[in-house]
């Protein structure tokens, strides 16, 4: 997206981050931002911003373990991870995947998307661990170390990325 910051790119007349975060608000008890850099950014939205706990560009990864590990100071036992960039995830998401002692992650029409997902906070540890190891941090890699369970939500256009411009424009044309 010619290095811009995704979640400020404008959707159907709003930012890719207020897609998201309208769509999962619902389906949650509450809402926290994932972000590297200056998180003064996001003080319009009035929710708490979650740096990387790790060193190093970790990608999805270290911000799933910032979640677990906030989420487990408040309480919560379980996070949903969803991409800004994915404006169009379902409406009942975390009711599909439902709660479980494994993550679970979304697969449909033959393509899994594991940064939707449902994380055990419990997994915070083993997290920390795989993303010290050296290890390339692929996000499917610890998916399947901790023996993730893929979950069948058969609606691919609701896992959509917007990772272009031709993306953005081919949303835009659907909306």
């Amino acid at each position: 997206m010619g290095g811009q910051d995704k979640a400020f790119i404008p959707f159907a007349g709003q930012p890719l981050i207020v897609h998201a975060m309208a769509r999962l608000a619902p389906q949650v008890a509450a809402l926290a931002i994932s972000a590297q850099g200056d998180a003064a950014r996001f003080s319009r939205f009035d929710l708490p911003v979650l740096p990387d706990p790790v060193a190093g560009r970790q990608g999805p990864l270290a911000g799933i373990l910032a979640a677990m590990i906030w989420a487990g100071h408040h309480g919560a036992r379980h996070v949903v991870s969803v991409p800004v960039d994915g404006p169009f995830l379902p409406v009942d998401l975390a009711r599909r995947l439902g709660c479980a002692a494994v993550p679970r992650l979304a697969i449909c029409a033959d393509r899994q998307h594991p940064t939707f997902g449902v994380w055990p906070s419990d997994l915070a540890q083993p997290l920390h661990d795989f993303l010290a190891s050296g290890a390339v941090p692929r996000l499917r890699d610890f998916a399947a170390a901790v023996r993730a369970e893929w979950v069948d939500i058969p609606v691919p256009e609701a896992f959509e990325n917007l990772n272009s411009p031709e993306d953005l424009a081919r949303a835009e044309r659907r909306q």
